[in-house]
């Protein structure tokens, strides 16, 4: 092994999510894959992810604790929601580093936690060290995370759609609609009627209307980002596509805005971000520019008439809206490019 290569292990290697993150770190320099499990599928990596053949001698197996603590330093748990909190405590017990992809160190209060998931909290004393993963507003948090909240796909497209104008002009924000719309991988690898081919194939529609678990997300770190309670109508839509995410928001004002402002204040809010790219003015955000890769396409136009401004975010739901930020916050955490195993 190279000097200072960080052994990782991945739990959920079998979902959509857990593989492309293995893929990802098959690829980064800095990395060793060290240990891969799931809940219900053991053997040959390259059984389960046929195009991985000939890249990787690893096998999956059934999780154990004791296993990924001997030979890992960072540990990714692409795990279904309510699950990784019953893994969590052991592996920071032993000083491991964890990057969460489930929901279940998002949401800093577990009243909340249990309205939208549908239960109790089981380690609610690790809630304050989680490090909510959003690097754009939270790399210096990153850092030094032991406990790697990875943000879901749809927040991470809201909220770095928002985040400019929530952050310096806040006390113009009159409401705030987000129409999103995902790929059917968004929804993972479960069995359900919804989600067959013939019955996602040439359709499009609505889900969880006003009732999407990832409301809360959104609201919480909109607030935080503004110092006040921010709320947000959120309705998700159903894309009979692989992957990606549109956002379409709407931000009704109490003052009139311009383009030239509006896209001023975008541009300087992520002059320096390697990973978001705020579109000229009249452009817009299309999946096909940022399916496979870890970018945020922003787009932006104002109604001056109206008092709207609507921000149009894009990002793959696998990569920024899963792996590939999971991959950048590991970065972070562990002292490396930023952009390394991503570009």
């Amino acid at each position: 092994m190279k000097k200072n290569m960080v052994r990782v292990g991945i739990v959920g290697i079998s979902g959509y999510s857990g593989g492309l993150a293995f893929e990802l770190l098959l690829n980064h320099p800095q990395v060793r894959i060290t240990y891969a499990s799931a809940h219900n599928t053991t053997g040959e990596i390259a059984k389960i992810w046929p195009h991985l053949a000939k890249r990787t001698s690893l096998y999956c197996e059934k999780f154990q604790t004791q296993k990924a603590i001997e030979l890992c330093d960072v540990i990714f748990l692409a795990v279904p929601h309510t699950s990784a909190m019953e893994i969590v405590p052991k592996l920071l017990r032993a000083d491991k580093q964890v990057i969460d992809l489930s929901a279940d160190y998002r949401l800093s209060k577990p009243a909340v936690y249990k309205k939208w998931y549908k239960l109790a909290h089981k380690d609610s004393s690790n809630l304050s060290k989680a490090v909510y993963g959003l690097p754009e507003l939270y790399r210096a948090e990153i850092k030094k995370a032991t406990l790697l909240a990875n943000p879901g796909c749809y927040p991470t497209s809201a909220i770095l759609g928002l985040a400019p104008i929530t952050a310096t002009l806040t006390d113009t924000i009159e409401s705030i609609t987000i129409d999103a719309k995902s790929g059917v991988s968004g929804a993972g690898k479960k069995m359900a009627e919804s989600l067959m081919y013939c019955e996602a194939n040439e359709n499009f529609k609505a889900y969880r209307v006003l009732k999407h678990q990832h409301t809360p997300e959104i609201e919480e770190y909109l607030s935080k980002l503004s110092g006040k309670n921010m709320k947000a109508t959120f309705v998700t839509h159903l894309l009979p596509v692989n992957r990606g995410i549109l956002s379409t928001i709407y931000v009704r004002t109490k003052e009139k805005l311009t383009t030239g402002k509006i896209t001023q204040i975008y541009g300087r809010f992520y002059k320096t971000e390697p990973f978001v790219r705020v579109l000229p003015a009249e452009t817009q955000p299309e999946l096909k520019n940022v399916v496979g890769t870890n970018f945020c396409d922003i787009g932006l136009a104002v109604s001056e008439e109206k008092d709207v401004l609507v921000i149009t975010s894009a990002i793959d739901n696998l990569m920024k809206g899963a792996a590939g930020q999971a991959v950048q916050n590991m970065n972070i955490m562990c002292g490396f490019k930023e952009t390394e195993g991503l570009l």
